[in-house]
């Protein structure tokens, strides 16, 4: 069953907060992975879903940053994830696996946003080698963990950002086509919300429901390779569609995409402020809702079928 891509109305919004979202929903016994976990809206993310009795593991790619962060906090673990690293991912993967636990909640927390062009050991541009492929990987790998919570949630980091590029099949990673940081980055959240859109299709079967998240504005670490008129000018841009949101408020609506009974039986859409996002229309100036070359079931396809052949690694579900 498709999930319509519309507004449920779910009585939340913009300023919502995480500990809103998840209202009196308890967590006890189910574990959850949230990568990117320790700072920004990662960290409010793992905050709440901690609080609400949830183990949570932390993969860092700086644990020493992780551990000052997390320090002191009840039943969170802490592990060594570089995403752009594939054979990091393998061994976090593994490690998981050997615990013998079920994975109920895997959060795609992670990324990087309009760095100069770098790439990765395999040549690939740096921002789609982390956001999609590291993540792509990474899900593929805990996919028996998933299948064993017999109902799991995968929830995909994205932006509005999405709206800058659709993801270019012929020239992905700027070999040929001049790197533009911006419309790499919106490539990057393009494929995070068509991953979520074909994870959820192949996972339905086996009870993992997929949804894909645009946070909001949110000042964090993500602008720290951007110049600061740079930043500036995002900030302004930004506040044009609606004032910034506070870590905690950025993470409302990942939180909700996580827990809520509200999505019970639902998957495969892009949410933003707490709800089910709008249909974009084509020719939108505003970055609302979801434009449709990133919900595409067609599009979502090819992208898994690339992203196998990018990365040598096949679901198998």
């Amino acid at each position: 069953m498709t999930t319509k891509q519309q507004p449920l109305n779910s009585g939340f919004g913009a300023t919502t907060t995480a500990r809103e979202a998840l209202g009196n929903t308890r967590l006890d016994g189910m574990v959850a992975i949230v990568t990117g976990g320790y700072a920004g809206i990662g960290l409010e993310t793992t905050r709440a879903l901690q609080a609400a009795g949830a183990t949570v593991i932390v993969p860092a790619r700086t644990p020493d940053k992780a551990r000052a962060a997390l320090t002191g906090w009840e039943r969170v673990e802490l592990e060594q994830l570089d995403l752009i690293d594939p054979a990091s991912v393998d061994a976090f993967a593994s490690r998981f696996l050997a615990s013998g636990r079920p994975l109920h909640l895997l959060i795609n927390n992670a990324g990087v946003m309009a760095g100069p062009l770098r790439r990765d050991a395999r040549g690939f541009e740096s921002q789609f080698a982390t956001n999609h492929l590291g993540h792509f990987q990474l899900t593929a790998r805990l996919w028996p963990a998933l299948k064993q919570a017999n109902g799991a949630r995968v929830v995909c980091l994205s932006s509005r950002g999405h709206f800058f590029s659709g993801v270019d099949f012929e020239d992905p990673f700027f070999q040929q086509r001049p790197y533009d940081p911006w419309v790499a980055y919106g490539q990057s959240k393009t494929a995070n919300i068509l991953f979520a859109v074909g994870l959820d299709a192949r996972g339905e079967a086996h009870r993992v429901r997929a949804f894909a998240v645009h946070p909001g504005g949110i000042l964090t670490e993500l602008v720290r390779s951007m110049p600061e008129e740079e930043v500036r000018a995002s900030i302004e841009n930004s506040n044009k569609i609606e004032p910034l949101k506070t870590p905690e408020q950025g993470a409302a609506t990942t939180v909700w995409c996580a827990t809520s009974p509200q999505l019970a039986g639902k998957g495969g859409v892009y949410c933003e402020n707490v709800d089910i996002a709008v249909m974009a229309p084509t020719d939108a100036t505003v970055r609302r809702g979801v434009k449709d070359f990133a919900v595409d079931p067609k599009r979502a396809d090819r992208l898994w079928s690339a992203s196998e052949a990018w990365t040598g690694v096949r679901f198998n579900p």
